[in-house]
């Protein structure tokens, strides 16, 4: 720090937490510097994480820029975002149509307050450039989001990053658009999170499950979903006969996808289950990535999002039961107490920050 930084102190006249929270205060804003601990305040590191946009963010239905008469129906579905497709479900000789479709429902389509992201192309390809420059400077103000595929490690996301912030720059636009980044290959598991720290546009992290399983080499062909050769095979006992459960190959991904999303105030989000015909088994996929602390999960099908919706909102009895632990932590607080029981149960200040995100969730759906 310069020295200026920091006011001066009088150690003469100044008590030792005074003076912490005077130094502290004076701190430019760059620096991670925890609040001063107030009646309530919730425990965290001393580096603050500053969140991204907040957005509701349960279900994200794709459409193919191609698809220029289903993308009006996308706005009027109960996804919470409405990602419109520029990559993998537009071939080579129609990327120019596709982005055109797109520019014109930007333009066009009332998309109420839905998030309206744009899949943009991947640095792989020479039509990225074009994605961003067109629609920035064709495309209006209504584009909140670009969602960039085949991520592989910070600089990606920086020179996307330059490209956007000089074409925003130069047609004047107010609105600054965020990222999303699709972590699919191996390279970018490698890197997350140094890509989740990136760029101040970061606002989400996606897995993107089929070509990470490419990028790995998994023995799989299904787009997510369980794989019956994963799974451990009970002991031996005796002659009875062994039982052989299924495991989540999926787990590690997904995890370290949300630790490094989460450290940096970023939203996790679960990406595309294949078989559109089992509701069932996407609801598991979801409810599994919503334990792990994923925000919402890919729609590639209309169908998709009523249980992508229903997943990741809470229920009316977890939103009473984080109302009642607020009301009990508020009363132990007034009684000098940093634990109680509720139900039989210990809650402390760690149950405040998971019962108020349940509670605002809940008022953001509402």
């Amino acid at each position: 720090l310069e020295p200026s930084a920091l006011r001066p102190l009088s150690a003469s006249l100044l008590s030792p937490p005074t003076m912490m929270r005077r130094a502290a205060s004076a701190l430019p804003r760059s620096v991670g510097v925890a609040p001063q601990r107030m009646p309530g305040a919730l425990r965290t590191s001393f580096t603050q994480i500053e969140e991204c946009t907040p957005r509701l963010n349960r279900s994200e239905l794709y459409v193919p820029g191609t698809q220029s008469k289903i993308i009006p129906k996308t706005a009027k579905s109960a996804a919470d975002i409405v990602v419109m497709d520029l990559e993998d479900s537009v071939s080579a000789n129609e990327k120019d149509t596709a982005r055109k479709n797109v520019i014109q429902a930007l333009k066009e389509v009332d998309f109420g307050n839905k998030t309206v992201a744009v899949r943009i192309n991947g640095l792989y390809s020479h039509h990225l450039y074009r994605d961003v420059v067109d629609i920035i400077e064709q495309g209006g103000e209504r584009c909140d989001m670009f969602v960039i595929p085949m991520v592989g490690n910070e600089k990606d996301v920086y020179m996307v990053d330059s490209l956007t912030t000089q074409v925003e720059q130069a047609v004047g636009r107010k609105k600054k658009i965020g990222f999303g980044l699709i972590i699919e290959m191996a390279m970018g598991m490698q890197n997350v999170h140094s890509i989740a720290a990136a760029s101040k546009r970061n606002e989400s992290l996606h897995f993107g499950v089929a070509d990470y399983a490419a990028s790995t080499k998994s023995r799989t062909t299904n787009i997510g979903g369980p794989n019956p050769s994963y799974g451990v095979l009970t002991d031996v006992d005796g002659d009875k006969p062994r039982d052989f459960f299924w495991g989540d190959v999926w787990h590690y991904a997904i995890a370290r996808i949300v630790v490094a999303a989460r450290a940096n105030g970023l939203r996790p989000v679960d990406g595309p289950f294949g078989d559109i015909s089992d509701i069932e088994g996407y609801k598991a996929q979801a409810r599994r990535a919503a334990v792990l602390g994923c925000e919402g999960k890919w729609a590639i099908h209309p169908s998709q999002v009523g249980a992508a919706n229903e997943v990741f909102s809470p229920s009316e009895a977890e939103v009473k039961k984080a109302t009642r632990i607020l009301e009990a932590m508020a009363q132990a607080e007034k009684d000098g107490l940093g634990a109680v029981s509720l139900d039989g149960k210990l809650i402390d200040i760690a149950s405040i920050k998971q019962a108020r995100a349940i509670v605002d969730k809940a008022k953001a759906i509402s």
